[in-house]
């Protein structure tokens, strides 16, 4: 019996696809990512070095130049992974069939699980310290925009999907897409020096306090929307 049940767990193994070299690129960079936010999270991005990336990922600093060029572009993979995992938290918003208070508190919800965790941490951390207003090359060599505004487009684009109908000026809505940049990185920073930040698994934590905060936030929102 046991012979046969070891050959089923052999044939069962046989018959597992490989993975596509596609696949296989993803998840090692995935893990090198990864690998990134966890360090800087813990011990800060001055200390997160090639080996200690190398260590927590898994993988060669060979293979790190490999998928990402150098560190500069690793940083880029890090800060645009981010941003891809706030759009889509965004993205899940209901938009059809919800009114603007609906809408205003499912987007300071869905923002604070992002804001609130390590890969914003690694973000912000990123942005300040390696990429502060540093341009981004384009195709032809020639210098691009910086990320704060690329990351203040993207943001824009993702926060017009949710608010399109809101009636006031668009002045008003870049103004108002500021502000909840800058009380949701304000929270962000007071929860990091608190030593409270999430462990990137989308369930922050927080005190009452901060709770009223994000309440008012969503209250803030309704109303300006509403025009």
């Amino acid at each position: 019996m046991a012979a046969v049940e070891s050959t089923r767990l052999r044939l069962a193994a046989a018959r597992r696809p490989r993975r596509s070299h596609a696949e296989r690129r993803a998840e090692t960079r995935a893990k090198i990512i990864d690998g990134v936010v966890e360090s800087i999270a813990e011990i800060g991005l001055a200390a997160t070095t090639a080996t200690e990336i190398a260590r927590r990922s898994g993988a060669t600093w060979g293979a790190v130049q490999h998928h990402f060029g150098d560190k500069d572009g690793l940083m880029s993979a890090v800060l645009e992974e981010s941003f891809n995992r706030f759009a889509e938290r965004i993205d899940a918003i209901p938009v059809a069939g919800t009114d603007l208070e609906q809408r205003s508190r499912l987007f300071v919800n869905a923002a604070w699980q992002h804001f609130s965790s390590r890969h914003y941490q690694a973000t912000f951390e990123i942005l300040v310290v390696h990429m502060r207003r540093k341009p981004v090359q384009g195709g032809d060599g020639e210098q691009s925009q910086s990320w704060q505004e690329r990351m203040t487009r993207a943001w824009d684009a993702v926060w017009t999907r949710v608010f399109a109908d809101a009636p006031i000026p668009r002045s008003r809505s870049l103004l108002l897409q500021h502000y909840c940049i800058s009380v949701l990185s304000g929270l962000a920073s007071t929860l990091t020096l608190a030593g409270e930040t999430a462990a990137g698994d989308g369930k922050p934590g927080g005190s009452g306090l901060q709770d009223r905060e994000l309440e008012m936030l969503a209250a803030t929102l309704t109303r300006e929307l509403s025009g």
